[in-house]
C-alpha cells in the first residue's frame, strides 16, 4: 500500500499537469520559478565611517571599552545605537560577549542585562535571541566604563549581518553610533529613526563639517567644489578622480555648459568620451550634450604648482547631479578615486564598474569614498541568494547551468554568468575590505575562507561557467586561491584525509563528514583542467578512497555520514544526502579519470558498490529517504536527485552492469520527484535543511526536517532532470523537446 504525499496534495503535483513528467517542461518550470524569486540586482553601496566601533572577523561589532572611555573623561555609562532590517517577523539567535556590564535595548524595550558571572575579559559568547520585527530593529547598548562588549550575528557563514546607522542624519550609512561618556541616562531610548538633537543626546563619530555644508545646500546649488588635498594631501605628480552621474532625464535634449575653475590640469570624460583638457589653471567653459538616461561624467584633477582640484560653477547642471550607483549616506553626488601616478595610464571606465581595487604599483590599494576625509563607500551583499557565494548555491548555479546548455536558454546562461562574477569580480576587493574594515560586506565566505564548504562547491561552479559560458572576471584568481588552501592549509589527518579539526561549533571539532567529498572533488577535477595539473585528479581520487576507507559501512554497501576523530569511530548513520554527495562526487570523478589511472579500478569498484547498495534503498515512488535504512523517515528529494544522477550517469557511461535494474531506478525516481516532491507551481518539497551530526538515527528522522525550496535541493533536482533527458536520448525513448516517461 503507498502511502499518504506528505508534501501536497496529489493534485497540485507536477506529475498531473498535461506535461507534468516531460523533463524539458519540469526545468523550465524550475529554472524559471528560481530566477524570477531572485532578481539580477546589483550590490548596495553605502558610505562606511573610520571610527572605532568595527566589525571583528566573525562579523559581530567590537565595543572597545578602551576607547569608548577615553582618559580624561568621567561618565560611567556609553551607549551604541544602530538598526537592522528584517524581512519577516523571526526570532533570530544573536551573539553577545560581556567584556563588562552590558545592557540591550531592542525597539526600545531593555532584552538583556548581563550577570557578574557573565562579565569580564574572559567571559564567553552568550546565545541571544531576539524577536525581529518585520522592518526596522533599533537596538541599543548600555556599556559601563572601562569594559566593552562584542554583538552581532552568531552565524558569520550564513547571515552576516551589518547594521545601519540608525539617525535620519545619516540614513543609509553603515554602523553604529555611540555617545561620549556620560553619567545621565538616555532621556529616551530610541526606538525609530528620528534627528540625532530629537534624542537628546550628542552621537559620534562626528560628522564633517563638508558633510553639514552639504546637506544645507539647496538641491539646486550652482556652485561645487572639489578639493582632492582633503584627502590625500598635496601629491605632486599624482593624479585622482571625481566621478559623478548626470539625469539626462532632466536635460531636455538640450546641450549643458560645464563651466568652472581648474586648480591644477583636469580632464573630463563623459561615458568615456572626452570632452575637455585642460594642462593649467584657470577658468574653463564647455557645452557637453547629455544622452537620454544616465551618463557617467568623470573629471580628472592633477596636483600641480597651485595644488589640484576644480570649482563648478552656473545652473546648467543645478538639479541634475546624483551620487554614482546611488551610494547611501552620501551627502554629495560625487565619489573619488585616488592618488594614481600621474604618469599611469588609467583607464578610469575600469573602476566605474565598482567591482575593481585600484593597486598602482608602488602604492597602497585604494576605493572610491566620499568628500569626507573619513568617508568611505563599500558594497554590501543584501539579496538573499543573487551574487552570494556559499555551496549550496555552487549547487544550485550548477544545475541553472546544465538546464541553460540542455534546453539551449542563452538567458539562463547569462544569469548563472552574472551572479558567478557579481562575487567573482569582486573577490580581491573584499580581500581589502576584510583587511581594512574588520570583516567584508560582500563575499564573506570567499574573503574569510577556513572550510571546505567556503570554497569547494562554488568554486567548482565558478570554473565550470568560466569555461562554459564565458570568461569570468576574478575567476581564475579565486580559484588559484582556492586550490592553494585545499592542498596546503586546510586540516588533514597523518594519512592526509581531509578532515575538519575546527568545526563550526565546538561539537563538530574533529570530525570528518562524507559531505566534504563534494565540497572537495568536484573543484579538484575543474582546477585540474584548468590549471593543465593532473595532480588534483589524483588528489580527487585519494582522497575518495581515504574516505571509503573511515566511512564506509561495508555491510549495507553505504555511507556512514560523520567519522568522529577524537572517538576514533564512524557514527553509523546512514544520512540520505550525505551519501548523495559521495556518490555524486564519485560520478564526477569518473567522468574525467583517465582509464589507466591506477586509482581507476578502485574508484570505479566505490562506484558500483555505492549503487548496489542504494539500489537495494530505493524506496516507494521511486525515492529514497532521510534515513536510508528507515522507510518511516520522510522522503528526501536531494538524495533521491542524486542517486538518479549517478545511476543515469552509470547507465550512458557503461559504468554499471547489468544496466536495466539502475535504469529502472533513475526513471522510477524521476516520475517519484514529479509526483511527491515538485508542486505544479516547480516549487521543491522535501530537501533537508543544512545538518548537524550524530550517532543516532533519530536526530535525522525527528530533529532534521526539511524545507521548501532549500538551495540544497533545486540545483541537484535540475541536474537530475539534464541526466534523465540524456539517459532517454540514448535510450531513444521520446523525441528531443517531448521528453516522457510512464
Amino acid at each position: 500500500m503507498t502511502t499518504r504525499n506528505p508534501y501536497f496534495d496529489p493534485e497540485e503535483s507536477m506529475a498531473r499537469q498535461t506535461d507534468g513528467t516531460s523533463v524539458e517542461h519540469v526545468l523550465t518550470t524550475m529554472a524559471q520559478k528560481y530566477i524570477g524569486d531572485h532578481p539580477m540586482h546589483a550590490p548596495v553601496y553605502r558610505v562606511s565611517r573610520k571610527q572605532p566601533i568595527r566589525k571583528g572577523e566573525d562579523h559581530r561589532y567590537v565595543f572597545p571599552g578602551d576607547v569608548l572611555f577615553p582618559p580624561g573623561t568621567t561618565g560611567r555609562k556609553a551607549y551604541a545605537w544602530a538598526k537592522l532590517w528584517s524581512p519577516e517577523a523571526q526570532t533570530f539567535p544573536f551573539s553577545i560577549t560581556c567584556l563588562g556590564p552590558v545592557k540591550l535595548y531592542h525597539n526600545g524595550e531593555k532584552r538583556f542585562g548581563s550577570s557578574k558571572d557573565e562579565e569580564g575579559a574572559a567571559a564567553q559568547p552568550l546565545r541571544l535571541p531576539v524577536p525581529l520585527t518585520k522592518g526596522w530593529n533599533h537596538f541599543v547598548l548600555e556599556l559601563e566604563r572601562g569594559a566593552g562588549a562584542v554583538f552581532g550575528t552568531s552565524n558569520r557563514k550564513n547571515f552576516p549581518y551589518h547594521f545601519l546607522v540608525p539617525s535620519v542624519d545619516r540614513d543609509g550609512e553603515e554602523g553604529w553610533l555611540y555617545t561620549r561618556p556620560t553619567d545621565d541616562p538616555l532621556p529616551g531610548i530610541p526606538a525609530m529613526s528620528v534627528l540625532e538633537a530629537a534624542t537628546g543626546a550628542e552621537w559620534l563619530p562626528e560628522r564633517d563639517p563638508s558633510e553639514e555644508a552639504a546637506e544645507g545646500e539647496a538641491p539646486g546649488a550652482d556652485v561645487f567644489e572639489a578639493r582632492p588635498e582633503r584627502l590625500y594631501g598635496r601629491r605632486d605628480g599624482y593624479a585622482a578622480y571625481a566621478w559623478t552621474e548626470i539625469d539626462g532625464r532632466l536635460a531636455d535634449g538640450e546641450p549643458l555648459a560645464l563651466q568652472g575653475t581648474a586648480y591644477g590640469p583636469i580632464r573630463v570624460q563623459l561615458n568615456g568620451v572626452e570632452v575637455l583638457r585642460q594642462n593649467r589653471p584657470g577658468d574653463f567653459r564647455v557645452p557637453i550634450r547629455v544622452p537620454a538616461g544616465i551618463a557617467d561624467l568623470v573629471v580628472r584633477s592633477e596636483c600641480g604648482s597651485g595644488g589640484w582640484g576644480f570649482r563648478l560653477t552656473g545652473a546648467s547642471l543645478a538639479g541634475k547631479l546624483r551620487t554614482p550607483r546611488r551610494a547611501a549616506g552620501a551627502k554629495e553626488p560625487w565619489l573619488y578615486l585616488g592618488p594614481f601616478p600621474a604618469a599611469d595610464a588609467v583607464d578610469i571606465t575600469d573602476y566605474l564598474t565598482m567591482d575593481a581595487l585600484a593597486a598602482p604599483e608602488g602604492e597602497e590599494p585604494f576605493y572610491w569614498r566620499t568628500a569626507s576625509p573619513v568617508g568611505f563607500v563599500r558594497p554590501f551583499l543584501e539579496n538573499e541568494r543573487f551574487g552570494k557565494w556559499n555551496y549550496p548555491l555552487g549547487v544550485t548555479l550548477y544545475g541553472l547551468l546544465e538546464t541553460g546548455k540542455t534546453l539551449g536558454r542563452p538567458d539562463i546562461l547569462d544569469y548563472v554568468a552574472r551572479h558567478v562574477e557579481f562575487a567573482s569580480s569582486r573577490f580581491a576587493y573584499s580581500l581589502w575590505d576584510r583587511a581594512k574594515f574588520g570583516a567584508a560586506g560582500i563575499n564573506n565566505q570567499l574573503s574569510h575562507v577556513d572550510s571546505l564548504d567556503d570554497c569547494g562547491s562554488f568554486g567548482a561552479l565558478s570554473l565550470l561557467a568560466d569555461r562554459a559560458i564565458r570568461p569570468l572576471k576574478g575567476v581564475r584568481e579565486a580559484a588559484a586561491h582556492i586550490a592553494e588552501y585545499v592542498m596546503h592549509r586546510q586540516d588533514r589527518l597523518e594519512d592526509g584525509a581531509l578532515y575538519r579539526k575546527v568545526g563550526v561549533s565546538p561539537s563538530m571539532h574533529n570530525t570528518m563528514w562524507c559531505d566534504d567529498m563534494y565540497m572537495s572533488v568536484p573543484f579538484l577535477c575543474r582546477f585540474a583542467e584548468a590549471s593543465g595539473d593532473p595532480s588534483y585528479v589524483s588528489e580527487a581520487a585519494r582522497q575518495l578512497l581515504l574516505y571509503k576507507k573511515y566511512l564506509y559501512m561495508s555491510d549495507k554497501k553505504i555511507m556512514s555520514h560523520v567519522y568522529d576523530v577524537a572517538a576514533g569511530k564512524p557514527t553509523l548513520t546512514p544520512w540520505g544526502r550525505g551519501n548523495g554527495w559521495v556518490f555524486f562526487s564519485l560520478t564526477e570523478l569518473l567522468t574525467v579519470l583517465p582509464r589507466e589511472h591506477d586509482a581507476y579500478p578502485d574508484i570505479l569498484r566505490f562506484y558500483q558498490e555505492l549503487a548496489e547498495g542504494y539500489l537495494a534503498l530505493q524506496g516507494e515512488r521511486g525515492l529514497w529517504h532521510q534515513v536510508l535504512t528507515d522507510p518511516e523517515s520522510y522522503p528526501e528529494a536531494s538524495c533521491t536527485s542524486m542517486f538518479l544522477y549517478g545511476f543515469a550517469r552509470g547507465v550512458r557511461n557503461g559504468w554499471l552492469a547489468p544496466e536495466l535494474p539502475y535504469r529502472k531506478a533513475a526513471l522510477a525516481a524521476w516520475e517519484g520527484l514529479c509526483e511527491a516532491a515538485i508542486d505544479k507551481r516547480g516549487n521543491l518539497y522535501g530537501v533537508c535543511r543544512g545538518s548537524s551530526f550524530s550517532f543516532s538515527n533519530h536526530y535525522y528522522k525527528h530533529e532534521l526536517s526539511w524545507n521548501l525550496n532549500d538551495t540544497h535541493g533545486i540545483g541537484i533536482v535540475m541536474l537530475a532532470g539534464v541526466e534523465t533527458m540524456k539517459l532517454l536520448e540514448v535510450l531513444g525513448s521520446g523525441r528531443k523537446k517531448e521528453q516522457t516517461i510512464g
